[in-house]
């Protein structure tokens, strides 16, 4: 590696490519827009703290120590392994694309409560800030009220408060950790567990595991598809989201590993990855990678962005017809996926001409009462098939709303901590963990995200992760289990 960078160094080519590029960045980074982008003021725990939520937090916190501290509770959670409130919160995140629905939903309740335990315990514990946590609460508060005034409350009831649990997690999550090892063993975990998921994924395809839907692929169209890859996610569409969340982790991981051993570990993990994308056949998961792969390149060095017209030819001899044709069938009315979701979308348009204040409620249920009134050439649909329409569907045009600002502030807080990290490591968690909700939400245009409910809430968990890597370079070194 360091040959190649002394070659290059040397090279006039190069060398004149890197000037330019340089003089580029000098010229963004004095724009008026980005300056104000990377340099947002009123973030900071004082601006936090003078909320009337944190004065009440503060009460109920001094009540929780008093209640613990009378009752004696010391005597019995001393030494309990319900004090390692770090260990329960990742469980959950780690295991989720292997377990069940409510076995997540337990272990995030487990987690909940040792947190709970661990701010009891300790006055001197403070719950860690991030710029989205207001966003994420408010947008809990708006969902929850759209699964209220749902037009069939029955029904709306179980999947949101299932959904409001989930984010609300991502707020424990991100304030289980207390030291850089711990969020070093977190983002290890997610890629096995991501790599895991995928040889079982490659599995099925060679032994032919599972179940296949006749809907999932048009068989007229791409005769030569005979299986699409579910894995543990029971859809290929939904595996392509969380693939997409993943592999730029294992990205990361390989490009700070130091070692050979592990170097070769995440180098195999990204390969066992990428094949499993592959064979999900999911075109809107592929472009959203593209998408994702793309940015973490140029964030990495822009300089990088020379090798795309190689890196695309590579991949256009290297790739079979099969996966090509799939590919480039992007957008093609005539198959009949892509005119389903058409028909899809413009009748959930229609629907919400009516409905766009206060949406019709989550679940499905809700939504077929409703929606076959406005459905085009009758077509049945669980959902809208994407995430921004069904968000409107859910709860109005104020879920939206409060989404997009959340995400913006997000990626305003990513791109403020790449742009002044030090640290390598750290930097390269914070460009997968922005290109990976970038890949997600390009994916998302397309489908209904959140209709797995264990991809909705990693995501909401990747981006408290996203929100501790930014104070990486802060945390003291520690001990695993602290």
């Amino acid at each position: 590696m360091e040959q190649v960078k002394q070659v290059l160094n040397a090279s006039r080519f190069w060398q004149a490519v890197t000037a330019l590029c340089l003089w580029c960045s000098a010229q963004w980074r004095s724009s008026g827009v980005v300056r104000w982008f990377l340099n947002p003021r009123g973030w900071g725990r004082a601006a936090s703290e003078s909320s009337i939520f944190f004065k009440v937090g503060v009460c109920l916190r001094r009540a929780l120590c008093w209640l613990y501290e009378r009752l004696g509770l010391e005597r019995v959670f001393s030494g309990s392994v319900f004090g390692r409130t770090w260990l329960w919160c990742v469980l959950p995140v780690a295991l989720a694309p292997v377990l069940p629905t409510m076995a997540v939903l337990g272990l995030s309740a487990v987690g909940f409560c040792t947190l709970l335990l661990a701010l009891a315990r300790s006055r001197e514990r403070q719950l860690d800030w991030a710029p989205i946590n207001r966003y994420v609460l408010l947008y809990a508060a708006v969902y929850l009220a759209g699964t209220f005034f749902s037009v069939d409350p029955g029904s709306s009831r179980n999947p949101g408060l299932l959904t409001v649990a989930f984010i609300l997690f991502s707020l424990v999550f991100g304030s289980c950790l207390s030291n850089r090892n711990q969020l070093d063993a977190v983002i290890t975990l997610m890629v096995l567990a991501a790599a895991a998921v995928s040889v079982y994924g490659i599995l099925q395809y060679i032994f032919r595991w599972g179940y296949q839907s006749a809907a999932w692929v048009d068989s007229d169209m791409f005769s030569s598809i005979e299986f699409r890859v579910p894995s543990t996610m029971d859809n290929p569409n939904m595996l392509g989201q969380y693939l997409i969340l993943a592999i730029p982790l294992g990205g990361a991981k390989l490009l700070s590993a130091r070692e050979r051993t592990s170097r070769l570990l995440y180098l195999g993990c990204c390969a066992v990855m990428c094949l499993c994308m592959i064979l999900t056949f999911s075109r809107g998961a592929w472009l959203g990678l593209l998408f994702a792969g793309a940015v973490f390149f140029v964030m990495l060095d822009p300089r990088l962005l020379l090798l795309a017209p190689a890196a695309l030819a590579v991949l256009w001899v290297v790739l079979p017809n099969t996966v090509l044709s799939r590919f480039l069938s992007i957008g093609n009315l005539g198959d009949a996926s892509t005119s389903y979701r058409m028909f899809i979308w413009l009748g959930t348009i229609d629907m919400l001409r009516d409905y766009w204040l206060c949406g019709i409620g989550p679940g499905d249920k809700a939504f077929n009462l409703v929606y076959p009134d406005y459905s085009f050439s009758t077509i049945a649909a669980p959902h809208s098939h994407s995430l921004y329409l069904q968000l409107v569907c859910d709860a109005g045009i104020a879920a939206l709303a409060v989404f997009l600002i959340l995400i913006f502030v997000y990626f305003r807080m990513m791109g403020t901590a790449v742009s002044r990290e030090k640290d390598r490591t750290s930097r390269l968690y914070q460009i997968a963990c922005t290109c990976g909700v970038l890949g997600f939400l390009v994916q998302a245009m397309t489908d209904y995200s959140f209709y797995n409910y264990r991809v909705l809430f990693l995501f909401w968990a990747y981006l408290s992760l996203g929100a501790m890597t930014t104070r990486r370079s802060g945390l003291p070194e520690g001990r695993l289990l602290a």
